[in-house]
């Protein structure tokens, strides 16, 4: 073979390998976007959303949960579906969603007891608040209501402690499930009161409701939306407001405090996603959150209900988590609430 053959050769075989070469660069390149588009959730969310509400339907929980449901399908595009997973004051359902696959299609409607108050209540928890379920969007917060039922006869607190005072241990109350603001409401109240009330936990608002409107129980303190249609109707007795200024939708009614200083226990409903969700969709989700709590119908809507949308941050929303946290330990440990 001549020098000159040889040569030619050689050059067509660097030629070939600098186009080999060049050409696996240029597949890795135009790679790079689709992984970019993939890790910034460009393509999310491509099927249904799952909002997870740890407490039977009727209440509070599910009732904020389904406004934010309807208002996110159209703007995510896909359907946002409710799921409602009851039991152990929530707990039941945040340990569905802090051992959900973190891939931005489960979440949870977190509150007072699934965040701050349970951990403190049971000897073993399924999961860790701070560790597993992440912020992602703080929904709304609501004032409790003390409420009796007509039949009871009652009209006042006054005249509500001084029958509990005449019947020590007879009365009951009922609470959404163990562990929930609503129990360590009325624990705080029996303790400022000075009263022993027994307690009669349910599986969410909804079937507690109705047993308090049969006089099956004689008192609960639950959130104002789920309690307001039947103030409203007459079946229910509102005694006081558990926040420290009166509710615009029952400016007649007195807080707590007024008759016990000091007193106030507030509700709160917040979005949390599994820990190892990706953060841009933590944010995007964040952001669709904010500007629907901004519109002037939501508000509105939310405000027909008794509560406030609120907004803001992932990062304020773990802010305010913390401080809540560090309040209800208080409560619970004043209070001696337990649950085995």
């Amino acid at each position: 073979m001549s020098p000159a053959l040889t040569q030619t050769r050689s050059g067509a075989r660097r030629a070939l390998l600098t186009l080999l070469s060049a050409g696996v660069s240029l597949g890795l390149l135009s790679a790079q976007p689709a992984a970019a588009q993939v890790a910034a959730g460009s393509d999310w969310p491509s099927r249904p959303v799952r909002i997870v509400v740890p407490f039977a339907p009727g209440g509070t929980t599910d009732i904020v949960a389904r406004v934010m449901a309807e208002q996110l399908a159209p703007v995510l595009r896909q359907p946002v579906v409710i799921d409602n997973k009851a039991g152990a004051g929530g707990n039941v359902g945040a340990t569905e969603v802090a051992r959900a696959a973190p891939d931005g299609y489960t979440f949870l409607m977190g509150t007072p007891g699934t965040q701050a108050i349970n951990q403190f209540l049971y000897p073993r928890m399924p999961y860790d608040t701070e560790r597993d379920l992440i912020p992602v969007s703080f929904v709304a917060r609501v004032p409790n209501v003390m409420v009796v039922p007509a039949s009871l006869g009652v009209r006042t607190m006054a005249e509500l402690i001084a029958l509990a005072r005449s019947k020590p241990g007879r009365l009951t109350y009922g609470s959404p499930g163990n562990g929930s603001t609503g129990q360590l409401s009325t624990e705080l109240f029996k303790t400022r009161a000075g009263v022993f009330i027994t307690h009669i936990p349910y599986r969410g608002s909804g079937p507690m409701l109705q047993d308090l409107m049969a006089g099956q129980i004689d008192l609960a303190i639950d959130n104002l939306p789920s309690a307001l249609p039947h103030i409203r109707s007459g079946r229910l007795v509102a005694l006081g407001v558990s926040s420290l200024k009166p509710a615009a939708q029952l400016p007649e009614i007195p807080t707590i405090a007024s008759l016990l200083p000091g007193y106030s226990a507030e509700s709160w409903f917040v979005l949390v996603a599994p820990r190892g969700t990706p953060a841009t969709l933590i944010e995007r989700l964040s952001v669709e959150a904010d500007r629907i709590l901004r519109r002037p119908e939501v508000i509105e809507r939310f405000r027909g209900l008794g509560a406030e949308p609120v907004g803001g941050t992932p990062q304020s929303l773990a802010q305010f988590i913390a401080q809540e946290t560090t309040k209800w330990k208080e409560v619970v440990r004043v209070s001696g609430a337990k649950i085995d």
